[in-house]
């Protein structure tokens, strides 16, 4: 695996940790969980709990004294110089109803802006690391986006938030002109996976509204270094990773999509 000097050690821990943190995920899935809930349908398990903690211990003898921004036990602000921003499991209300698609996502993040990251699927075995300015990888084979100009021959994907009963006319109507104008709508339920997919060319284009930094840090990363393009639903990037809007493309589709959303 190829991946560029300055954070290559950083990218390698990270795949090393999110798989190491998968087969916690696959030795209980299916398992009997404790489910509390954060917000109306926001979901979070014993589970959850425990694969934090386990990556928050193996950053810590890796990197230690660094700040870590985990979704379940908080941590450093995500505008720090340095911080590894953590979703220990993405894809919760997945993983408690038995559904096979949920990931670990690890980024190291520098003023902002992800520099190393990994996110491992554990049912398919699927680890992608990237390192800025070193590539994307699937088990250490280079990724990249898709070649297709054509948004009626894509398959794209989308999430819904949390407080989608909120939010339901916000989201409708980019939904409602994907569904017309692409090849294929899907919702997967990670959105660390949407990005990793869309990053492998299986997917041309996702978009989600409320998405937060750990569910995205890593797979922006991604989708940048296998030649893909992301940035909010006005064109603004790099990307914040606190800002609300997400659109990430092979590139081909970037301005075609953005018009769409405008006019949604």
């Amino acid at each position: 695996m190829q991946l560029s000097n300055k954070w290559r050690r950083e990218a390698a821990e990270a795949g090393r940790i999110a798989e190491k943190a998968g087969k916690l995920l696959l030795e209980r899935f299916r398992g009997k969980h404790e489910v509390a809930f954060k917000g109306v349908v926001d979901l979070v398990t014993e589970v959850d709990l425990a694969s934090e903690a386990l990556i928050r211990d193996e950053l810590a003898k890796s990197f230690p004294g660094e700040m870590m921004l985990g979704e379940e036990g908080g941590g450093a602000r995500i505008d720090v110089p340095r911080v590894w921003v953590v979703d220990p499991l993405d894809g919760t209300t997945n993983y408690a109803h038995g559904l096979p698609i949920f990931s670990v996502s690890i980024a190291l993040v520098e003023n902002g802006r992800p520099c190393a990251g990994a996110v491992h699927q554990p049912i398919l075995r699927e680890t992608f690391t990237a390192a800025d300015g070193g590539g994307a990888f699937l088990n250490g084979v280079p990724i990249k986006v898709s070649g297709r100009e054509r948004l009626d021959r894509s398959l794209v994907v989308t999430g819904f938030p949390y407080d989608i009963a909120d939010t339901v006319d916000r989201i409708l109507p980019p939904l409602r002109s994907m569904l017309q104008a692409s090849r294929g709508v899907r919702r997967l339920g990670s959105a660390a996976m949407d990005l990793c997919y869309t990053a492998a060319g299986i997917f041309d284009c996702f978009w989600e509204v409320n998405l937060k930094p750990w569910d995205i840090a890593a797979g922006i990363l991604l989708v940048q270094e296998a030649g893909g393009m992301v940035s909010d639903w006005s064109g603004i990037s790099p990307l914040a990773l606190d800002k609300c809007e997400l659109l990430a493309t092979n590139g081909h589709l970037h301005q075609i999509v953005l018009k769409m959303l405008s006019q949604s």
